[in-house]
């Protein structure tokens, strides 16, 4: 059996949806995504859109927020084109609905300030902008005639002429991507989709660390799948600690937003001292990489497992109409942030590098094209500007349908996908090998590679990983097809990429810190790549 479409979208985020939107008036369109639709990283995104949307805002002073954060290494025409494209981008979401946070009194959109931002330019909805921009366009893709969604099957593979049997030479590369091969969980069947055009639009991969702000289904599926299809992937050393996830049993890395700090939270060490000025001039506000190595530096020299973020001095009344959701959230583990601060410490957030992609969104791979958090598309460089990724994911799903469209008209022969072939396989006997080593990659991954790392640390992280994706890729073979083992394998698959791009980078940039060269040097001053 196959399923034939236009377009395939992997990925239900702001990425996937808005994509499949724009490409449903021009063809048939399967959204595929491996958990319920809504559950994404744009669902827990707390702080909201970065565009310039106030006249004594600039687009000049946004680029330059942009380029410094990014630490050298952003592709500045993708920058500027991004930045001025962004605020078409939040009108077109006000138009279909999508209800933002409003002034009091004149109606103006309030708009938020985070690190590294020169001007209040964040446009939300409270503190859970993700939610309304998920649901605003989750209600079109939902009613939309030419959109099938699959909730619940997770892309496993995607298919190339390496499926079919056709030969692509090393030298000279040309592969084309005709779909992908999917895991139906409830019948168990892995089902070849086939499509003129493929998105991925398979968000992060926060799992791979201990503590990650990241919902369960961050597993980088999306990177490992066009890495093991030949697609060019890079930057992905530069991995951004969120500085400020709740420290509690039982929270599961709960994300206090940047936001908090934007409206005057201050950080203390558990002694009550107030440590940022001694960093960085910008103390608070500056950029997340240093707010998080600053978090971890003190937590090392004071041996504390977390510090405490403070805004108790700030008026009850505007923290509960600012913060309604992380008000509502703590109250629950017994924590009153209108009367005393909040334990915080760093936790793996956003992933800056992944697939390539060209201005847009054409990856290496002929049919294949890459939007949100699982691209590269240079706006980031060594480190994201807060908020720029809602905004990121939205420009370029735009700016990707035109050629899709026109690639999908060029494809007049129907391919013949084969079947998946699960021949040898069995029930797997083992499953507690599937959770130990997904647990042993997460602890080597947060021991090794975390927010400070080391030549010495980077080898062992590679000498482990090599075991277990050994490991893993003999259970692989010999066991039937399972969610849970598919993910262990792409967050192998991942954490050797980022390893491998981290032993490239002999310098510090960014987020990569490495004491064995703890200053950026201008000739390491370029991708990373895979």
């Amino acid at each position: 059996m196959s399923t034939t479409y236009d377009f395939l979208v992997i990925g239900s985020g702001v990425a996937g949806l808005s994509y499949a939107l724009r490409v449903a008036e021009h063809g048939s369109v399967a959204v595929v995504t491996k958990d319920d639709v809504s559950e994404a990283n744009t669902l827990y995104a707390q702080g909201g859109i970065a565009a310039v949307m106030h006249a004594e805002d600039s687009a000049e002073a946004h680029i330059e927020d942009t380029l410094v954060a990014g630490a050298d290494l952003c592709d500045p025409e993708v920058v500027e084109f991004v930045v001025r494209e962004g605020p078409k981008r939040v009108r077109e979401l006000i138009d279909m609905g999508a209800e933002f946070t409003r002034e009091k009194g004149n109606g103006a959109l309030h708009l938020g300030r985070e690190g590294g931002h020169s001007a209040n330019r964040i446009v939300h909805a409270a503190d859970a902008s993700g939610y309304e921009v998920e649901h605003t366009l989750l209600d079109q893709v939902l009613d939309h005639p030419s959109i099938d969604v699959y909730e619940h099957h997770f892309a496993v593979d995607l298919i190339t002429e390496h499926h079919l049997g056709q030969h692509v030479t090393r030298v000279r590369p040309d592969i084309h991507c005709f779909g992908a091969y999917v895991l139906d969980e409830a019948s168990g069947d892995v089902v070849p989709f086939s499509a003129k055009v493929t998105m991925l639009a398979a968000g992060g991969s926060g799992q791979v660390y201990r503590h990650t702000t990241n919902p369960k289904v961050a597993t980088g599926d999306g990177v490992a799948m066009a890495y093991r299809a030949k697609a060019r992937v890079s930057n992905m050393e530069f991995v951004q600690f969120h500085p400020t996830s709740l420290y509690h049993p039982e929270a599961d890395s709960f994300l206090i937003s940047e936001a908090v700090r934007g409206e005057g939270g201050i950080l203390l060490n558990q002694a009550g001292e107030r440590f940022m000025p001694d960093y960085d001039e910008r103390a608070e506000l500056a950029p997340r990489d240093i707010v998080a190595r600053s978090i971890d530096n003190q937590l090392k020299q004071r041996g504390e497992d977390y510090v405490l973020l403070d805004i108790s001095h700030k008026d009850a009344g505007e923290i509960r109409e600012h913060f309604p959701m992380i008000f509502e959230t703590l109250g629950a583990y017994g924590i009153d942030m209108t009367e005393e601060p909040i334990p915080v410490v760093p936790a793996a957030h956003y992933q800056c590098g992944g697939v390539q992609t060209d201005h847009h969104g054409r990856t290496t791979i002929n049919g294949l094209f890459a939007s949100g958090e699982v691209a590269c598309t240079g706006l980031h460089g060594a480190n994201r500007l807060a908020s720029n990724s809602l905004l990121e994911g939205l420009v370029f799903s735009e700016r990707a349908v035109e050629p899709s469209v026109a690639y999908a008209e060029e494809q007049t022969q129907p391919v013949e996908l084969p079947e998946w072939d699960d021949s040898g396989t069995d029930q797997p006997g083992e499953q507690v090998l599937i959770t130990h080593n997904r647990e042993e990659l997460r602890r080597v991954m947060s021991d090794y590679v975390g927010i400070v790392r080391s030549e010495l640390r980077l080898d062992r992280a590679h000498r482990r990983t090599r075991l277990l994706y050994e490991e893993t890729e003999d259970f692989y073979r010999s066991s039937e097809i399972s969610r849970d083992l598919c993910e262990l394998r792409n967050m192998i698959a991942v954490s050797y990429l980022i390893i491998e791009c981290a032993q490239q980078r002999r310098e510090s940039r960014g987020l990569h810190y490495i004491t064995d060269h703890p200053e950026p040097t201008e000739r390491e001053r370029r991708p990373s790549l895979v």
